[in-house]
C-alpha cells in the first residue's frame, strides 16, 4: 500500500477515523472536547504476537515528515529487539527522577507544610513552620546556605554550615531549625527527591558527635513565678487597676490558664448557669477540650466586662472585632512586677496547691490541663474531676482574696536574736 502524501493527510484530518499513512504510522482523527476534530500520530507494531498502539504526538505539532522520522526510530528499536513503549516509559521515569532531584530544599519545606498542616491543631503551628527559616535574622541567614540548593545535594557539611552559626548564640532556635530540617529531609527521601539513607540533620549518632548538646550550651530559663505568699497583696493592687488587661490578668490567675487561652476566649464558651468555661481543642496545648470551673470572683470579672457589637471575645482589644493583644498582660506585669510574666502564675498556683492544700497531685495537674505522664494513673483518671477541681479553684480564689500579711514587730524575728519562748 502506497504511503499517503501531505495533501492526502490534510484532507483526512477533516473526518473522524484511523488511517494508515506509512509503515507502522497511522493518523487518528477524533472529536475534541472543545468541539471540532483533533488529529494525532499513532505507531502500530507487533511484539510477541501482540498488537500495540503508541502515541507519537499531535498532528498540529509534528508535520508528516517529522512523524515519519519518529516512526522510523521506533522501528529501529524493534529491530534491536526493544519494545518502543517500554523505552518511552523508562525515559519518562528517568526524566521525572532527574527533575525530582533538582527540587530545592525550600520547595520541599513548603510541600511538607502543605502535606501536614491539616493534621496540626491550629494555624499558628503552620505559621511557625513557615517562618522557621525566615523568622529571625540569624535563622534566615543560616538557612540561606541550603534553601536554594537541590535537596538531593544537602550533606553533613551543609547541615553544619546551617547550624553552627546559631548553635551557641540561640540554641533553642537552632534546635528547632535542626528538628524541622530533619523532618523535611526525611519527607524528601520518602518522596524520592533524594536517595534514602542517612539524614544529615539527624541528632543521635550523628550531629551529637559534632555539636554540643543544647542543654549544655545554655540552661533553660523557666518563667519567673511570683511567690504565692505575695499573691494576696498583688491581687489587691491588680484589682485597683480598672483596665481590660488587668481584668484579663486577674481572670488568668483565677483560672490558672495560659495567656493564649484567655485572650482568645469568646462568650459562647462561657456557661454562666454551670459556672464553667469550655476551651476548644484547637486552643489547648494538649489538643484536647478543657472545661474550667469558674469561681465566684471569676464570674464577677466576666459580668463586669464591656461588650462590643461584632466582637465575640471576652477581653476586647484596641482594634474593632479583635481580642486583647497578647502583649497587653505582659506589659502590665512589667509595670507591676518587673521580671515576672503572666505564665508564671501557673507555677505560683502549682506551688500553692502543693504546699498549702491536701489536693491530690492529679487533681492539680488536671486543673492545669497537663497530660498525665504515668500511663497507669492516666488509665484510672479518665474523668475530668470537675467537681474536685471546682473546690480547688474556689479555695484558690479565697486565698487570692485573703488579706495581705503586713510585717509587724510581732511577726518579725531578727536573725541575730532568738525569739523568746
Amino acid at each position: 500500500m502506497a504511503d499517503l502524501t501531505a495533501l492526502e493527510v490534510n484532507r483526512l484530518r477533516k473526518q473522524p477515523g484511523t488511517y494508515r499513512v506509512s509503515d507502522n504510522l497511522y493518523l487518528q482523527v477524533r472529536p475534541s472536547r472543545k468541539g471540532g476534530l483533533r488529529a494525532s500520530w499513532i505507531l502500530r507494531y507487533y511484539r510477541d504476537g501482540r498488537q500495540t498502539w503508541m502515541g507519537l504526538g499531535k498532528a498540529s505539532v509534528f508535520a508528516l515528515v517529522e512523524a515519519r522520522e519518529r516512526a522510523r526510530k521506533h522501528r529501529q528499536l524493534l529491530a534491536d529487539d526493544r519494545d518502543p513503549l517500554v523505552v518511552k516509559r523508562q525515559r519518562i521515569t528517568a526524566d521525572k527522577i532527574e527533575a525530582a532531584k533538582s527540587i530545592t530544599f525550600s520547595e520541599c519545606a513548603r510541600k511538607y507544610v502543605a502535606a501536614h498542616e491539616a493534621s496540626w491543631k491550629n494555624g499558628k503551628h503552620a505559621a511557625q513552620w513557615r517562618t522557621t527559616f525566615e523568622g529571625s535574622a540569624r535563622a534566615k541567614a543560616a538557612s540561606a546556605a541550603i534553601n536554594d540548593l537541590p535537596v538531593s545535594e544537602i550533606d553533613t557539611a551543609l547541615a553544619i554550615k546551617v547550624l553552627e552559626p546559631i548553635w551557641k548564640k540561640t540554641p533553642e532556635t537552632a534546635s528547632r531549625v535542626r528538628q524541622r530540617c530533619e523532618q523535611v529531609i526525611d519527607w524528601a527521601a520518602a518522596r524520592g527527591y533524594r536517595d534514602k539513607g542517612s539524614n544529615p540533620f539527624i541528632w543521635r549518632g550523628h550531629l551529637d558527635k559534632l555539636l554540643p548538646k543544647p542543654s549544655k550550651v545554655k540552661r533553660v530559663k523557666h518563667h519567673l513565678a511570683l511567690p504565692y505568699a505575695e499573691i494576696p497583696d498583688f491581687m489587691v493592687e491588680l484589682r485597683g487597676n480598672k483596665s481590660i488587661s488587668a481584668r484579663a490578668l486577674e481572670f488568668l490567675i483565677l483560672t490558672a490558664c495560659r495567656t493564649n487561652e484567655v485572650i482568645n476566649a469568646i462568650w459562647n464558651e462561657i456557661n454562666f448557669a454551670d459556672r464553667a468555661w469550655t476551651i476548644p481543642p484547637d486552643r489547648m496545648k494538649a489538643g484536647k477540650e478543657h472545661k474550667v470551673p469558674l469561681a465566684p470572683r471569676a464570674i464577677e470579672v466576666l459580668q463586669a466586662l464591656p461588650r462590643e457589637d461584632g466582637n465575640p471575645h471576652l477581653f476586647i482589644g484596641g482594634k474593632k472585632g479583635a481580642p486583647l493583644s497578647n502583649m497587653a498582660m505582659l506589659e502590665l506585669m512589667k509595670g507591676m512586677r518587673p521580671g515576672f510574666v503572666p505564665h508564671g502564675f501557673r507555677s505560683t498556683f502549682r506551688d500553692w496547691a502543693a504546699e498549702r492544700t491536701n489536693y491530690a497531685n492529679y487533681v492539680v495537674e488536671k486543673a492545669l490541663a497537663h497530660t498525665v505522664a504515668d500511663k497507669v494513673e492516666a488509665a484510672y483518671r479518665r474523668g475530668d474531676l470537675f467537681e474536685k477541681r471546682r473546690r480547688l479553684m474556689a479555695d484558690w480564689m479565697q486565698f487570692c482574696a485573703s488579706p495581705p500579711v503586713k510585717a509587724t514587730d510581732d511577726n518579725i524575728t531578727p536573725i541575730r536574736r532568738k525569739k523568746a519562748s
